[in-house]
């Protein structure tokens, strides 16, 4: 095979340096959880603006300082000493504050909630409220009203601390103001308080038409067990509503949604004048969405605002974001052209233009500054490997640049978007912080980290560009034993992940993006990694060319990177191994049982078996269903193509799973059983989809001791 036709190397992005000092080891503890820990680098902690200025807040030592922007003005507004004799604590630490509004904070300690104003002299302390000691979904809203759930009911503490039940449900199957959906489309809460607080709508959700699943809690003795709602692909979905409370009346209403029971209700959005609820509507089949509005007063509807369909899927995944200033203007995701962008609507449903525009993606909206009619966004314009902030003007849409180096930036701006917080790491640059103008007149450095791992004996990265089948580059990083020597024959590490909303693959610090990467080079090891299609942050093409057929394109892509493998002279193609977790553990097991052969063993951890046993609404979009797609699904499916298996394969679960059920494991080595094939199995009681913690360093030991045993 010419592999010159779809390989290049693009160079190294880091070389050890050996010839001084004697370089140090990582032990297992600092490869596995050192980068949060003892090696985590350097950074401001708890920054914030204050709401309506240019003050930026953060905690320096035991004060709380901030720093006004452009004339870099630094005052300490606390120390410990001063808060814990003024809120009449004895703590040793500040707490981390939240901004309500302008010269108010609230801290919440356990089940209280304080609350201060800044005054002339320091901030003046009051006790909130106490909160349930099993409240959960707690939301703070600048208005000064909270919501909070206990159990499956939903309940709201006005300003004029007044408390609502807001449900009083006993059917512990009907749960309000939680996240629904499985937490896909973007969903991550219940709760959505409207602009100033006058009305709270929340998701109201009927799980009692799911099979009930049985989860074992065997650290209990004697074990216990309790039943979560699962509802897997093909099989019955849960129903969900969305009702608006109004604390005046002291009753809810429920959109009149209509439409099949088990659709998906997404995207849930006020108006900024408290009218009207928008809800983007998603059938079973996610190929077909409508933005719809609703009456807040009544929940009647109103009208459709726009459709979009596909031959595939249409997933939505934000809000709307209304412009500031704007009663009637906001902005709208969507992947229609093939890539993330944002659309300038109106809420007739009338589109005013298409705001960004490119072989790119957006990430993020981050902030607006009105008076420039600019919203201030992350995107992957420069590199699907890096991510730098903009700004868009939303009337014509020029762009403009807002931070200057490489790598991956995250941006805080304040909140008339003149000034961004930026935090950023890149190759050889291990984090700096600093504060930026939007319009690019100033920049100041506030903290520049120094490298946590200067002193240990680290690899040399390359970059590797690859292409698939079809010509689409896909992008990889080798990592190449420490001390190495051309003429050696290196065993090898592939590990993966290749599943949709996941990029492994960035310009950040560590260059290897995983210090357990570079254990494994100071331990002899060649390391590889790449993101094949399917994965994230690509596009649309690029994430649904798996549509149908998971598993199947993935391993495509990682056979090129195998095959680049074999191809450099220094790889034991005899002694490779595979590993990944979740969508990775599945593509591990997949490797091992539809290309036997390829590689001499694998550690697949919490790993999907069968689809048909995943959740319904992950599942389904990137499926169908099983009746409608019995092929993909057939070909996906493990169960029947264990007898398949040559080498050495470690499968580990969680046995208190409930993303991937540890049934799915299970079901496996019985099917090994039945076949008898021989694999090697570990368990990590009480832990659910991924094992962290002390308990971790456990877990990369015994996976790095199965590739010992195989492969050295």
């Amino acid at each position: 095979m010419n592999h010159a036709k779809y390989l290049a190397i693009t160079g190294a992005v880091l070389i050890s340096c050996s010839t001084y000092a004697q370089k140090k080891q990582f032990t297992m503890a600092e490869a596995t959880n050192g980068m949060a820990t003892t090696l985590a680098t350097k950074g401001i902690k708890d920054a914030s603006w204050e709401p309506c200025t240019n003050k930026l807040y953060f905690m320096a030592n035991d004060a709380w300082v901030s720093m006004h922007f452009p004339d870099m003005r630094t005052d300490t507004v606390m120390r410990l000493a001063e808060f814990n004799k003024a809120a009449n604590k004895n703590g040793k630490k500040l707490p981390s504050f939240k901004w309500i509004g302008k010269d108010e904070v609230y801290y919440q300690e356990g089940e209280e909630i304080y609350r201060g104003m800044h005054v002339k002299d320091g901030f003046l302390w009051e006790h909130w409220t106490t909160l349930p000691s099993n409240a959960d979904n707690v939301t703070v809203d600048k208005s000064k009203n909270i919501a909070y759930t206990v159990d499956n009911n939903l309940y709201m503490i006005t300003a004029d601390k007044k408390t609502f039940a807001v449900t009083d449900e006993r059917n512990k199957n009907i749960i309000s103001g939680h996240s629904v959906h499985r937490d896909e489309f973007g969903i991550n809460g219940g709760i959505f308080f409207s602009p100033e607080g006058n009305y709270l709508a929340y998701y109201y959700m009927d799980q009692s038409m799911v099979k009930d699943y049985p989860v074992m809690h065997w650290m209990d003795m004697p074990a216990t067990d309790s039943l979560i709602k699962y509802p897997m692909a093909g099989g019955t979905s849960h129903q969900v509503q969305v009702r608006v409370f109004n604390p005046r009346t002291d009753k809810s209403v429920t959109l009149d949604v209509s439409g099949p029971k088990d659709q998906y209700l997404t995207c849930v959005s006020w108006s900024p004048d408290e009218r009207y609820v928008f809800v983007a509507v998603l059938n079973r089949d996610q190929d077909h969405l409508s933005l719809n509005k609703y009456n807040a007063e009544t929940g009647a509807f109103i009208s459709t605002l726009f459709e979009e369909k596909s031959k595939k899927y249409v997933e939505p995944q934000h809000p709307l974001t209304f412009i500031k200033g704007s009663k009637d203007q906001f902005l709208w995701w969507s992947q229609r052209d093939g890539y993330m962008h944002l659309y300038l609507y109106n809420t007739n449903g009338k589109l005013i233009r298409q705001l960004t525009k490119g072989n790119w993606v957006v990430n993020e909206i981050v902030g607006m500054n009105e008076d420039k009619q600019q919203v201030l966004i992350t995107t992957s314009k420069e590199s699907a490997m890096e991510k730098h902030s903009y700004s868009v003007n939303w009337n014509t849409g020029k762009m403009h640049r807002i931070d200057a180096e490489p790598g991956v930036h995250s941006a805080l701006p304040n909140e008339n978007g003149e000034y961004v917080y930026d935090v950023f790491s890149a190759a050889g640059v291990p984090k700096r912080t600093q504060v930026l103008s939007a319009s690019g007149s100033f920049s100041h450095v506030l903290l520049e980290a120094a490298n946590p791992l200067y002193d240990y004996d680290r690899p040399e990265i390359k970059n590797v560009t690859l292409y698939a089948e079809d010509g689409t580059p896909l992008y990889g990083k080798l990592i190449l034993p420490t001390n190495f020597n051309a003429k050696k024959k290196y065993p090898v590490i592939v590990y993966l992940y290749n599943g949709p909303h996941v990029q492994l693959i960035r310009n950040t610090f560590p260059e290897s993006g995983n210090l357990w990467y570079e254990y494994m080079a100071q331990h002899g090891y060649v390391v590889f990694t790449m993101d094949g299609r399917g994965s994230g942050n690509r596009g649309l093409k690029f994430e649904n060319a798996t549509f149908g057929k998971l598993g199947t394109v993935e391993m495509e892509d990682q056979l090129r990177g195998v095959a680049y493998l074999k191809s450099l002279p220094y790889v034991d193609s005899n002694r490779m191994g595979v590993h990944g977790w979740s969508f990775g553990g599945f593509m591990t097991t997949s490797l091992m049982l539809r290309h036997p052969g390829v590689f001499k063993c694998a550690v697949a951890g919490g790993p999907v078996m069968d689809w048909k046993m995943y959740e319904v609404m992950y599942t389904e979009r990137y499926m169908n269903t099983p009746e409608q797609n019995p092929q993909g699904y057939a070909d996906a499916c493990l169960f029947d193509k264990v007898k398949n298996l040559k080498g050495k394969l470690l499968l580990i679960h969680g046995t208190d799973d409930i993303t991937v059920v540890w049934q799915q494991s299970v079901l496996f080595l019985k099917k090994a059983i039945d076949a008898n094939v021989q694999l090697d199995y570990f368990i990590y009681p009480g832990y659910e989809h991924n094992v962290r913690g002390k308990d971790r360093v456990h877990l990369m030991q015994k996976i790095t001791d199965y590739f010992d045993t195989y492969l050295k």
